[in-house]
């Protein structure tokens, strides 16, 4: 039986951790509010940050300066995302979703808000879970999926740092490699499957009532969430659509062709997704573009590899990293390539899902691009194709998640989605 959705108290697990430095806060300041040490500045204006994983820890940059702001000490390997609320991250490590606060964030105050920067600061602040799997910010709330045990917290992104935050709770029948994600209403869209097989979703009301489900969609993986409020989950032969209470089945062009890894913004009906037609897994060099007004896919031949990591789109257009060095920009509205953006030199995929590869984050009309190869981070003005900034690191990076330091967050809630089975991530 599948347990139904309750409120309660988490009881979140203290870790041993290293913090690089903590802040004091405004009064009215936000929940976290880590031991006193750093000093708290008060900006003009928001300060984005990007945080990098690296084999050792974190690094957290300034978004517009590039310049180290902070390195979080952490070992083995780590996966992270954005929290939802612009300011915390969330580390998958062995004890669960511990929060990292990266140190810059907003109060609302009337009309206008207030804008605060601190040093970087791993919080003593983990949910549980046996293996950490996706994070998913929406509306508000920010849903954990636990793989190991099929187990879903989600909780207001803005208590994310709270140790005493009000969560609701869900279990899947099965534990798999799962995601779940809410929405305005209550709605929670969960998927189904075991560790053998992932096969759909169900769709739970507020009360956890059970709404419709499908089992339409093997080897159920990635999310995203669209105009509409469309929740939309790839699938190893189209994806998934729900809006309204329905759920529509797109299919891909090719008998087998996987979607893993989707983007989108919550303002568009054209979602952009990763595109495998080969059961074995070969290399990618197509891309998804789905429409959710129409129910309609459409594919874009990048003519270059890429990986899970090279998706990217703001309101207008979507972006591939490649192989090439370059970022191929696409114009949703014709289904392919617009141009180009020469960035990186060529670059092999690895084999290994875990080992770095280039990145590529977008956020108000910047694209920053990791260069482990090289040890560098660059920041790329996607309309003028200008590198307007880039720096040097001590460290290679691997993953990269950017927080927008505002009130309402601009992170987005699009997890780089991992399947070990498949070799994608």
């Amino acid at each position: 039986m599948i347990s139904t959705t309750t409120r309660t108290r988490v009881l979140l697990s203290a870790a041993a951790v290293l913090a690089l430095a903590s802040c004091s806060t405004p009064a009215d300041g936000p929940s976290a509010a880590p031991p006193p040490g750093a000093a708290t500045t008060e900006l003009a204006t928001a300060a984005p940050r990007l945080a990098l994983t690296y084999d050792g820890g974190v690094q957290v940059l300034d978004a517009t300066t590039l310049e180290v702001v902070g390195d979080v000490a952490l070992g083995g390997f780590l996966r992270i995302n954005p929290a939802g609320d612009g300011r915390h991250a969330l580390l998958s490590t062995p004890a669960g979703f511990q929060v990292l606060d990266v140190g810059s964030w907003a109060e609302p105050h009337g009309d206008h808000a207030h804008y605060y920067a601190t040093a970087p600061s791993l919080l003593d602040l983990t949910y549980p879970a046996a293996v950490p799997g996706h994070v998913v910010a929406h509306d508000g709330r920010t849903a954990l999926f636990d793989d190991g045990t099929g187990h879903v917290v989600v909780l207001d992104a803005a208590d994310v740092a709270a140790p005493d935050a009000d969560v609701r709770e869900h279990t899947t029948a099965s534990a798999h490699h799962g995601v779940a994600v809410e929405l305005s209403d209550g709605t929670l869209v969960v998927t189904e499957g075991t560790d053998e097989a992932r096969t759909g979703i169900r769709v739970l009301d507020a009360r956890g009532e059970e709404l419709t489900a499908s089992d339409e969609c093997p080897g159920v993986h990635g999310e995203t969430v669209a105009a509409h409020e469309t929740v939309v989950l790839g699938c190893e032969d189209g994806v998934l659509l729900y809006a309204d209470g329905t759920i529509t089945k797109v299919d891909s062009p090719d008998a087998y062709g996987r979607i893993g890894n989707l983007r989108s913004t919550e303002d568009s009906e054209l979602v952009l997704g990763d595109y495998d037609p080969d059961p074995d897994g070969g290399p990618l060099t197509h891309v998804a573009l789905v429409d959710v007004h129409d129910g309609e896919m459409a594919l874009v031949d990048i003519g270059a590899e890429y990986t899970f990591r090279s998706l990217a789109v703001d309101d207008e257009h979507a972006f591939v990293l490649a192989d090439d060095g370059r970022i191929h920009v696409i114009d949703p509205a014709r289904a392919q390539v617009a141009r180009t953006i020469d960035v990186l030199d060529t670059w092999d995929v690895p084999a290994d899902w875990q080992q770095p590869r280039p990145a590529l984050v977008v956020h108000d009309g910047t694209g920053y691009v990791t260069d482990p190869a090289r040890q560098r981070v660059l920041a790329v003005d996607l309309d003028s194709g200008e590198i307007w900034n880039e720096a040097s690191l001590s460290v290679t990076p691997n993953e990269i998640v950017l927080t927008s330091g505002d009130v309402a967050s601009s992170d987005g809630g699009t997890h780089d989605a991992h399947d070990h089975d498949h070799g994608d991530d």
